[in-house]
């Protein structure tokens, strides 16, 4: 007997726990729940359960991609596990209604960081599309504006173009500017290029092989500005780092941007904190920074240093954050939780967070030994400069075994309520054509 039909024929309480989101951190967490005897509905807002692994990745990263799919599908596509796609919590289904109607054992919020982190200028997003673009549709658009039929954002790069950033997604941003460029100026003397193959060749690499300089090509490339120092990019991290660690890690940092830097052309402007706006017409046509400096790990402006930089395309990517859903209490930018590590939400008893949703970060998982010399392997590889397999981006298995472990000890949900809940999951599956797990992917492909 599979989990829907357990629900609609329960004789007797059982723990019953929602997940909302169902890419890495969501299916980890529902295969987490099914193995200790509860019964998992994954609600996902899109028709797939593939999340930033999908579109939070450029293209280049196949291997990657293809291995995550497998694993998301073997987790949702269990029998014990219920899915409900295109089922946005908020809007198809109220927060009130999930959390305080059905009678959930517990509610485990694995819905990632999708909503870009506004560029820190006031009255920048008034240049959202006039100049100003954010990461997230700028890599949106890279996977996908080859597709037939595609509809979605579209933009033309102009060289020069500059990055505010500096964590795993700004390089990922750097690089499909300035892979764009050279690929552009290649085609204009009549060289096709693939743009996932010069990924990882590199671009000098490239270049030497269809016998063209840099110099010739001419291409100035884009920036990245970061207003704190290289040593400090969130590239890899470990948790409490001794001193001598620290040193390791922040030698690791240099090394692995370095790479970046000669292999793809990049160029990056440090401690550089972007203060104000510059604008002609109602278009934004650069930024003004600050100069900065790093004091016991707290950045500070230096008054009296600031510069303007001109680029007809600012692109932000300094971070993703989670969609706010009415009933979620927020703190910042992020949801409210009474404990950073086992995710529990303030003020509501039986709801955790779990992955992106939690950190409001996309980062590359460190290694569970947490060796600095591990880390720089796996964060290298996944920046194309490295030869190491890569790791997954999103929750550890351990941490979603974790959060299972409390939400499956929930107070078990009555059989009325079960049986309630299975007509609902029946009218949503019937609103939106789903039968089985396996098909519904097929016809979605």
């Amino acid at each position: 007997m599979n989990a829907l039909q357990a629900l609609r024929d329960a004789t007797e309480p059982k723990p019953v726990v929602a997940i909302i989101g169902g890419a890495v951190a969501g299916s980890e967490a529902a295969a987490a729940c099914a193995a200790r005897g509860a019964i998992p509905v994954v609600f996902e807002q899109g028709a797939r359960p593939y999340g930033k692994i999908e579109d939070g990745l450029p293209r280049w990263h196949e291997k990657l991609r293809v291995k995550e799919y497998k694993k998301i599908n073997e987790n949702l596509g269990s029998g014990e596990v219920i899915f409900v796609p295109k089922t946005q919590i908020g809007t198809d289904l109220s927060w009130a209604e999930l959390y305080g109607d059905v009678g959930l054992s517990a509610v485990v919020l694995a819905n990632g960081a999708w909503r870009d982190r506004g560029l820190p200028i006031d009255g920048a997003d008034a240049y959202d599309g006039r100049g100003l673009v954010y990461q997230n549709e700028f890599v949106y658009w890279f996977n996908h504006y080859e597709d037939e039929g595609y509809d979605g954002p579209t933009f033309e790069i102009p060289d020069g173009a500059m990055v505010v950033g500096g964590g795993l997604a700004s390089i990922d941003v750097v690089k499909i500017v300035n892979l764009e460029l050279y690929a552009r100026a290649l085609r204009a003397r009549g060289i096709e290029v693939d743009i996932v193959d010069m990924e990882i060749k590199g671009i000098p690499r490239t270049l030497e092989t269809h016998g063209v300089t840099a110099e010739e090509l001419d291409v100035e490339g884009c920036t990245l500005y970061y207003r704190r120092r290289k040593e400090d990019m969130p590239l890899a991290s470990a948790d409490n780092p001794t001193p001598e660690q620290l040193a390791k890690l922040q030698a690791a940092r240099v090394k692995i941007m370095d790479r970046v830097i000669r292999k793809y052309f990049v160029k990056f402007e440090e401690l550089s904190r972007p203060v104000a706006t510059i604008v002609e017409g109602d278009r934004l046509v650069g930024i003004r920074f600050q100069k900065t400096e790093v004091v016991d790990g707290r950045v500070r402006g230096l008054e009296g240093t600031e510069f303007d930089a001109h680029a007809s395309m600012v692109i932000s990517s300094i971070g993703s954050i989670p969609r706010p859903i009415d009933g979620i209490p927020t703190k910042g930018e992020l949801y409210h939780y009474d404990s950073w590590d086992t995710g529990e939400v303030h003020g509501l008893p039986g709801v955790f967070g779990l992955g992106n949703v939690l950190t409001g970060k996309g980062n590359i998982r460190d290694s569970r030994s947490n060796a600095i010399e591990i880390i720089e392997k796996v964060v290298a590889a996944y920046l194309g400069v490295g030869e190491e397999p890569e790791e997954t981006p999103g929750s550890s298995s351990a941490e979603a075994e974790a959060v299972a472990e409390q939400a499956a000890a929930g107070d078990p949900m009555t059989v009325d309520a079960m049986k309630a809940l299975a007509a609902r999951i029946d009218a949503r599956h019937e609103a939106v054509g789903y039968e089985d797990f396996a098909s519904w992917i097929e016809s979605n492909a």
